[in-house]
């Protein structure tokens, strides 16, 4: 079978974590500050509801805070390392072949299952993720490992897919790539994502059919890099 991979991300991470030891927050809003707690560096979906932006510095909503009874936690990274090497070695258990990629992500090599596997054997790891942590995570399945962030996504964004979503299974994927801003490709981000609408390119879709040698051209770093990955 050719290559497959998972990407496993942790659910709005250091909120969450915090979630973990104060039971009272779930389904509360929350957020997590920077070191000296200058801005907003996490926000639990509840908090994105109220219109708080990451990188918003604090000083900025301590209204919205105030009004909607805001639950707001100082940094703590020794305990979000912790958690995460949790979640890793949970991972570790299902398979060798992962790639930490930050702190609450990783890509999995799922290359010796069957396509019929792939939903349920990532619904074990969910699941087990969230009993040895009390994390949720979502999980996207795809070919590549760009496809399996764009997965990863749209995994978040639909809550009625229940945390994992398996691309594998779309042999044209071109209706939900030509959802995708080019903007949120692996890579791309919102300045480079300007040029790129500035040549017509304005989704996932139409990036991947772009020649190769125009974007080789101007950015050979990208051509090595996440859309060929």
């Amino acid at each position: 079978m050719k290559n497959i991979f998972a990407l496993v991300d942790c659910n709005n991470f250091y909120a969450s974590c915090e979630r973990v030891f104060n039971p009272k927050l779930k389904s509360k809003p929350v957020v997590v500050l920077s070191n000296n707690d200058g801005c907003i560096v996490a926000r639990s979906d509840e908090a994105k509801a109220l219109g708080i932006k990451m990188g918003v510095p604090f000083f900025k909503i301590k209204d919205i805070i105030k009004k909607n009874n805001v639950a707001y936690f100082s940094s703590n990274y020794a305990l979000y390392a912790d958690m995460s090497q949790r979640v890793m070695d949970t991972l570790s258990k299902y398979t060798p072949g992962i790639e930490v990629y930050s702190i609450d992500e990783a890509f999995v090599s799922l290359q010796e299952l069957t396509k019929e596997d792939l939903t349920s054997y990532c619904k074990k790891i969910r699941d087990e993720i969230y009993r040895n942590t009390g994390l949720p995570v979502s999980i996207g399945i795809a070919e590549t490992k760009t496809l399996s962030k764009i997965a990863n996504e749209f995994c978040k964004k639909n809550a009625v897919l229940n945390g994992v979503f398996d691309m594998t299974q779309f042999k044209d994927k071109s209706k939900l790539l030509s959802r995708v801003p080019v903007i949120d490709v692996w890579g791309i981000g919102k300045a480079l994502g300007k040029h790129f609408m500035s040549i017509g390119v304005f989704s996932a879709k139409d990036f991947a059919s772009v020649d190769p040698g125009v974007i080789r051209k101007k950015w050979v770093w990208l051509v090595q890099g996440p859309r060929w990955s």
